[in-house]
């Protein structure tokens, strides 16, 4: 068991289709199902079309929001012409977090082979706030849910997580 106590984050998850609506959008429903069976605190929701300007501008206002932790998107991650959210994220990323793609294609690969190589899952840091592109099947989001988000984003988690470096995130826009 740890020695420290669970720190609930304020996480938005933004969904990335032209087709999608509130009564079909699973993978939506299994993140939300997952944060907040973790004991995380939905923020905010919306879903949004495959738009890189649209994109961006949603992350960067929920970014600008002192009540959004992290912000988590699905969809739009694939190699297709309207495959646009991994351009909009990085638009807004201050720093990627470049291992993040790379563990998570670690675990597809277990999963689906060689087909993992289809997805370009990001993450990246932007106004002090965590962001993550993840593709748009329920069945990838679980798997980076439990895979990776889970423990970074659970400050029990040791040797080290995202949580414990959050208040340090943006010490350079306090600089002087």
């Amino acid at each position: 068991m740890s020695d420290r106590d669970f720190i609930p984050l304020n996480i938005a998850v933004l969904t990335v289709s032209d087709t999608r609506t509130p009564d079909d959008d699973r993978s939506g429903n299994a993140l939300v199902e997952r944060l907040e069976g973790a004991g995380h605190i939905l923020a905010a929701r919306d879903i949004v079309p495959d738009d890189r300007r649209g994109i961006a501008d949603c992350l960067r206002a929920w970014c600008a929001r002192a009540d959004i932790d992290v912000v988590i998107s699905t969809g739009g991650t694939g190699l297709t012409g309207r495959d646009v959210s991994v351009e909009a994220h990085r638009d807004v990323y201050e720093k990627e977090i470049d291992a993040f793609g790379t563990v998570f294609t670690i675990i597809s690969m277990e999963k689906i082979g060689t087909s993992a190589v289809q997805s370009r899952a990001t993450g990246g840091v932007a106004q002090g706030t965590y962001l993550f592109a993840l593709p748009g099947s329920p069945s990838a989001c679980c798997d980076a849910w439990d895979g990776i988000l889970s423990k970074q984003l659970d400050y029990r988690h040791k040797p080290c997580n995202f949580v414990e470096i959050m208040p340090r995130l943006d010490e350079h826009l306090r600089r002087k």
